[in-house]
């Protein structure tokens, strides 16, 4: 049997994030002030999901930025501050797992494609960074979409945009929420947990878990 489709995350999946500390620190404001605001990102862009919008990615975390870094002692005014971070958004690496992980699951004759809450170029820029844009296939966006991940109208975009019945794709994510939001939609889910942590009981399950994304190839077998 062919193995199916997987249908990659992008935020925090194959970017790595943790660098952000280091830009929100040269603006002179505190370093944990960079996972505060992504979590603010989220919680914003979900609540407009909830309620039937999609706003762009880009709209939603400038907002949320503004408001984040009001009040903070910076060393440069706001505007400056702002194309700062976004800078360094624009520019993250991959984590450490990632090419190697992308480059056996290619060579192993899987296909692949990513759906990303964030902007399709940014996603395709993070690849290309990474060398292994050419492995991946279709980068799509939600922006594309009715809503934003987890709604279930983003997956069903992805399925229809890529030909694919959801049993036969598999959304693989650090986020429980996009395994919840995934599998709900009818997809079958890999959860990437890389840090060992506990998966959320009220959240639906996964149907395989990782710790990196090297072992994604032998759960596809599984």
């Amino acid at each position: 049997m062919a193995p199916p489709l997987v249908l990659f995350d992008v935020n925090e999946t194959l970017s790595d994030m943790s660098v952000m500390s280091q830009h929100f620190e040269e603006l002179g404001a505190p370093p944990q002030l960079a996972g505060l605001w992504f979590a603010a990102v989220l919680r914003d862009g979900f609540a407009l999901t909830a309620v039937g919008q999609n706003i762009p990615f880009r709209d939603v975390a400038e907002g949320t930025l503004r408001a984040v870094l009001a009040g903070q002692p910076l060393n440069r005014d706001l505007e400056e501050a702002v194309e700062h971070v976004f800078s360094g958004l624009q520019g993250l690496p991959v984590h450490a797992d990632v090419a190697d992980g992308i480059r056996d699951l290619a060579a192993g004759g899987v296909d692949m494609a990513a759906l990303t809450n964030g902007a399709a170029a940014t996603a395709e820029a993070l690849l290309d960074r990474a060398g292994v844009r050419d492995l991946m296939g279709t980068v799509l966006s939600v922006q594309d979409a009715p809503r934003w991940k987890p709604a279930p109208e983003s997956y069903a975009y992805a399925l229809e945009s890529l030909g694919r019945d959801p049993g036969d794709v598999v959304l693989l994510a650090v986020h429980p929420w996009d395994i919840d939001g995934a599998a709900r939609a009818g997809l079958r889910t890999l959860w990437l947990n890389r840090d060992g942590a506990p998966y959320p009981p009220a959240m639906t399950a996964p149907d395989q878990e990782i710790h990196a994304l090297t072992d994604a190839r032998g759960a596809l077998r599984a």
